[in-house]
C-alpha cells in the first residue's frame, strides 16, 4: 500500500506555497492569481506569515506598506488594471491592523474586485488569553475583531487547525476567480496556528488553474432580448464596469457600429467606447453629460451592460422618464441583472454582446435618432472645449482647466485615477477617455484616500505606463502615506495635488441642501465659532516632498502645462501641486441626486432647500 507524499511545513509556509501555485486562465491567456503580498508585520503575523514570506520570498513577491487600508486599495488597483484576472494578498497583525482592513474590504466588495485578506487572530488554543490588542467578547469567546470583516467579505473563514486550510484555501480561490461572486476574501489566521507544523499532501502545492468563465446567454432570454431591441425606437445602452472586466469593449463597438444604438457610461464603465466614437455620449446620471441625460429621459429601452445601477446612474430613480420605458440588463450576476424589473441576459458581457450582434443582422435605429444624438454630442464637445480652455496662460487655473491641461498632455496609454471629492463629477462629465483602462474612477465606495495607493497597484500591474493620481487636499490629508512606498519601490507614479482649501464637493452639496457649507472648508475658526476665517497655512507640496517625492509647483496655466509634461516624463514619483481659482461658472448637474433635506427648520437656507427637494422627489419612479 503506497503512502501519499507529504511535506512538513507550518500553516503559514503552506499557505504561501499554495498561493504561489495558483493561476487564472481566460481565452487561453494565463495569469498568476496572487501576484504578490502586501504586509505590515506585528506580533500577530510576524512569526507566522512574516517568516513564511522570508522563507519563500522568491516564490511570493512581498510589498511593504505603510497603512493597512491603503494596502487593500493598492491591491484593488492592481486587480482592476488586470481585469480581475490577477489579485494580491494583504497580511496584517491582530487588532488595529486587522480592523484597518475593513474600509478597503468594503471598497473591494462593492466594486466586485478580488483581494485576499490574511489578518492575524487570537490564539486558537486560548493558551495566551487575552492577547495584547485582543478585544474580548464576554459571552462569545470565538469572536474577534476580524468578525467585523464578515459583512464586507464575499468569503470568510477562521483557520483554527492547520488541516482546515486545505478546504478553505480552495474555497477562497474559487470566490476570488468567480466573476459573479468576487470581492474581498478573508482567511483569519490565529497566530499559534500560523506557526504550527503539519504534514501537507504534495498535491496541495501543485500548479492549479482556475478558468474564468464566459457563460453564454440562455437562448430563450436572447430571443426575447432581440425582440425587445427590434421593437424599440429610442434604445440607449448604459455601459458599466462589467464591460471592462469582461474585456468586452470590442464586442460593444461591433454591436454599436452595426445598430447605431448610442452608449452612455457609468463611472466604472467610462471608456467602454473611445470618446471620439460617434455613438459615445459620455457619462450618465447625476454627473453625466447633457446629451446622455437628455436621451435617458426619452429612451424607451435602456440596455444595461455590466452595471449595478447606483443612485448616481439613475438620478435616484428620476432619470428614465419615458412613460413606456423598458429595461434589458446584461450582467453576469443575476442579482444585478434583475434590477429595475428588467428583462435579463445573465451571461458574460462579451459573450452576450457578441450574441446580440449576431442575432440582429440588418437592424439599425432610425436615422433621425442618430442625427439627434450626434448633434447633442457635438454640442457637448463645445462645452468641454470651453471649460478646458484658458484664455490667459498667466492666470491661476480653475479645476476644469487643470483637467484640460492634463488632457492635452496624456497619451492613449496613460491611466488617470480618482475616487472622491469634486473631481469625479468633473471627470465623468468632461474627461475624454482614449482607451479602456485610461479612466480609473473608484466610485462604488468613493473612498477618500484611495487614489495614491491604487496608483501603486496599477503601476505594478502596468510597468512603463504613465499613472496619474488626481487628489484634492481633503483626500490627500486622509492618506498620503503610500508616497513613501512609491519612493521605496521607485514606482514613478504622478500625483496631481489640487489645493482648494477643503471639501469642495460636499461644500457645494451642503449649500444646496440647506446645511450652509458648515464644516466643509479648511479655514480658521472665527469669533462666532464658524470656520470662515483665512485659509489654513498648510503646505501640502512641502509635505509630499518630505515623504520623498519630487515636487513641481505650478501657479499659472502655463506653468501647469510645463509641470505636467515634466511629470509625465519623470522616472521617479513626482507631484504637481496647483492651487486652483474658484470656477467662474461651475457646470451644473444634468440630473438630480437624492440627499434628503431637513423637513422642518428655523433657518431660511434649509426651508428653501426643502421646497426644491419636494419638487425634485416628485419625479421619482418605481420601475415595476
Amino acid at each position: 500500500m503506497s503512502v501519499a507524499a507529504t511535506r512538513r511545513l507550518t500553516t503559514a509556509q503552506a499557505l504561501v506555497r499554495f498561493l504561489a501555485a495558483q493561476y487564472t486562465e481566460r481565452d487561453g491567456a494565463r495569469h498568476r492569481l496572487i501576484a504578490g503580498t502586501w504586509g505590515i508585520f506585528g506580533h500577530g503575523n510576524v512569526a507566522g506569515l512574516g517568516q513564511a514570506l522570508v522563507e519563500y520570498r522568491e516564490a511570493m513577491p512581498y510589498h511593504q506598506g505603510r497603512n493597512e487600508q491603503a494596502m487593500v486599495h493598492a491591491a484593488v488597483g492592481h486587480a482592476r488594471q488586470l481585469n480581475r484576472l490577477s489579485a494580491q494578498a494583504v497580511t496584517t497583525s491582530i487588532g488595529p491592523g486587522a480592523t484597518n482592513l475593513v474600509t478597503g474590504a468594503a471598497l473591494a466588495t462593492v466594486n466586485r474586485l478580488p483581494v485576499l485578506l490574511l489578518p492575524g487572530d487570537y490564539f486558537a488554543s486560548h493558551a495566551a488569553d487575552p492577547l495584547l490588542q485582543q478585544l474580548e467578547h464576554p459571552v462569545e469567546a470565538d469572536v474577534s475583531v476580524n468578525d467585523a470583516l464578515r459583512p464586507v467579505s464575499r468569503y470568510f473563514d477562521r483557520i483554527t487547525r492547520p488541516e482546515a486550510l486545505l478546504a478553505s484555501a480552495l474555497k477562497a480561490m474559487r470566490v476570488l476567480t468567480d466573476p459573479a461572486e468576487t470581492g474581498a476574501v478573508t482567511l483569519a489566521l490565529p497566530q499559534d496556528v500560523q506557526a504550527e507544523a503539519y504534514d501537507w499532501p504534495e498535491e496541495f502545492f501543485a500548479d492549479r488553474i482556475w478558468r474564468v468563465r464566459r457563460p453564454a446567454p440562455d437562448p430563450a432570454e436572447l430571443a426575447e432580448a432581440v425582440q425587445v431591441i427590434r421593437s424599440a425606437a429610442r434604445p440607449l445602452i448604459v455601459a458599466g464596469g462589467g464591460v471592462h472586466h469582461s474585456e468586452a469593449e470590442g464586442a460593444l463597438r461591433t454591436l454599436v457600429d452595426a445598430t447605431g444604438i448610442p452608449v452612455a457610461s457609468t463611472q466604472a464603465g467610462k471608456g467602454a467606447l473611445r470618446h471620439d466614437h460617434p455613438a459615445d455620449l459620455g457619462g450618465i446620471g447625476h454627473t453625466g453629460t447633457a446629451v446622455s441625460d437628455e436621451l435617458a429621459r426619452t429612451a424607451d429601452l435602456v440596455i444595461g451592460v455590466g452595471t449595478r445601477y447606483s443612485d448616481f446612474t439613475t438620478a435616484s430613480g428620476t432619470l428614465f422618464q419615458h412613460p413606456d420605458v423598458r429595461f434589458l440588463n446584461l450582467n453576469i450576476t443575476a442579482f444585478d441583472a434583475h434590477k429595475l424589473a428588467a428583462g435579463t441576459l445573465v451571461c458574460d458581457a462579451r459573450a452576450g454582446l457578441t450574441a446580440l450582434a449576431q442575432a440582429l443582422p440588418g437592424h439599425r435605429v432610425d436615422a433621425a435618432y442618430e442625427t439627434e444624438y450626434r448633434a447633442g454630442k457635438a454640442r457637448w464637445e463645445e462645452t468641454v472645449e470651453a471649460v478646458f480652455r484658458a484664455d490667459d496662460d498667466g492666470a491661476v487655473p480653475t479645476q476644469t482647466q487643470v483637467l484640460g491641461a492634463l488632457d492635452a498632455v496624456v497619451g492613449d496609454e496613460d491611466v488617470v485615477i480618482n475616487a472622491a471629492g469634486s473631481l469625479p463629477g468633473d471627470l465623468h462629465k468632461l474627461w475624454r477617455a482614449r482607451s479602456p483602462r485610461q479612466y480609473h474612477l473608484e466610485y462604488g465606495y468613493s473612498c477618500m484616500g484611495y487614489e495614491i495607493p491604487a496608483a501603486l497597484g496599477v503601476q505594478q500591474a502596468a510597468p512603463g505606463t504613465p499613472v496619474w493620481a488626481l487628489v484634492g487636499d481633503g483626500t490627500y490629508l486622509m492618506n498620503p502615506t503610500e508616497i513613501v512606498t512609491a519612493v521605496q519601490e521607485n514606482l514613478p507614479v504622478k500625483l496631481v495635488l489640487v489645493q482648494n482649501h477643503g471639501y469642495a464637493s460636499i461644500g457645494g452639496l451642503s449649500e444646496s441642501v440647506g446645511a450652509e457649507r458648515f464644516g466643509t472648508d479648511y479655514r480658521h475658526r472665527v469669533a462666532d465659532g464658524s470656520f470662515t476665517g483665512a485659509p489654513l497655512p498648510v503646505d501640502l507640496a512641502a509635505n509630499a516632498a518630505s515623504l520623498g517625492m519630487d515636487v513641481l509647483r505650478a501657479k499659472t496655466v502655463r506653468e501647469l502645462r510645463e509641470a505636467l509634461t515634466t511629470a509625465r516624463a519623470a522616472t521617479r514619483p513626482t507631484c504637481v501641486y496647483v492651487e486652483t481659482a474658484p470656477a467662474r461658472t461651475a457646470l451644473p448637474a444634468e440630473a438630480w441626486w437624492d440627499v434628503p433635506v431637513a423637513e422642518v427648520s428655523g433657518r431660511e437656507a434649509a426651508t428653501g432647500a426643502r421646497k426644491s427637494y419636494e419638487r425634485a422627489v416628485a419625479d421619482r419612479r418605481h420601475h415595476l
